[in-house]
C-alpha cells in the first residue's frame, strides 16, 4: 500500500485539479443554478459513476502497460506534464472562464437524465483518463506492493476529494456564483492562483523519478 504521506500529497494534488476548469464542474454549477441543489446532488452522483468507470479500466489497464512496457513511466510522466501544463494555460489564457462563470439557461431534466447526462459528461470526457494515466503512475512503486491495489488506492482517494468538493460547490453553488460575479479582482487571482500551482505540480512531476 502507498505511505500516508504520499496519499497526503496526491490528495492535495488532486484537490487543486478538482477545481480547475472542466465539463464536470460546469455541469454541475449549472444543473445546481437552473434546477436546484438536489438536481446537482443527482448530477453529482453520476459524476461519481463516471470516476469509478474511470478508475476500474484505468488501473487495470495501467498493470498491464507498467509490466509489458519498461518505458512506460517516462512517457506517462511526459503525458502528465503536458497535461498539467495545458490545464495551467487554460486557466489563464485571455477571455478564458471561471469555473463559476456558467450558463443558468439549461432545460429541466428529470432525475434519470440528470444522473445520465452526468456520468457520460464525465465518462466521455478523455481528460480524465488522461489525468489518471499521467498522474497515477508518479505515486505507484513496486516496493508498494500490487499495482493494481495501489492504482484502486489513488482512485478512491480522488474519488472522496472529489465528491467532497464538489458537493460543497453544489449546496453553495448559487452564492459562491454571485461572490465571483461581483469581485472580479478575486477571479483574477484565482485563476493565476491555479495557474502557479498547477505548473508548479508540472515541474515536480518532470523531475521525479521512478523507483
Amino acid at each position: 500500500m502507498i505511505p500516508f504521506n504520499e496519499i497526503l500529497f496526491f490528495a492535495l494534488a488532486a484537490l487543486i485539479l478538482v477545481v480547475s476548469p472542466g465539463p464536470n464542474m460546469i455541469y454541475l454549477i449549472s444543473r445546481t443554478l437552473t434546477q436546484g441543489r438536489k438536481a446537482g446532488l443527482i448530477s453529482l452522483v453520476g459524476v461519481i459513476c463516471g470516476f469509478l468507470f474511470h478508475i476500474i479500466m484505468v488501473s487495470y489497464g495501467l498493470t498491464a502497460i507498467l509490466f509489458a512496457v519498461p518505458f512506460a513511466y517516462t512517457i506517462l510522466k511526459t503525458l502528465g506534464v503536458i497535461y498539467l501544463l495545458y490545464l495551467a494555460f487554460q486557466a489563464i489564457k485571455p477571455n478564458s472562464k471561471n469555473i463559476f462563470e456558467t450558463s443558468s439557461h439549461l432545460p429541466l431534466d428529470k432525475p434519470g437524465k440528470l444522473f445520465a447526462v452526468g456520468f457520460l459528461t464525465n465518462v466521455l470526457n478523455p481528460k480524465v483518463a488522461v489525468f489518471y494515466l499521467s498522474f497515477f503512475p508518479q505515486f505507484i512503486k513496486p516496493v508498494y506492493g500490487s499495482v493494481l491495489a495501489q492504482s484502486l488506492q489513488l482512485g478512491f482517494t480522488q474519488i472522496i476529494v472529489s465528491f467532497g468538493i464538489n458537493f460543497i460547490i453544489v449546496l453553495s453553488a448559487a452564492k459562491v456564483a454571485a461572490f465571483f460575479s461581483g469581485k472580479p479582482t478575486w477571479l483574477k487571482i484565482q485563476k493565476w492562483f491555479m495557474a502557479s500551482v498547477l505548473t508548479g505540480l508540472a515541474i515536480k512531476m518532470a523531475f521525479s523519478k521512478a523507483k
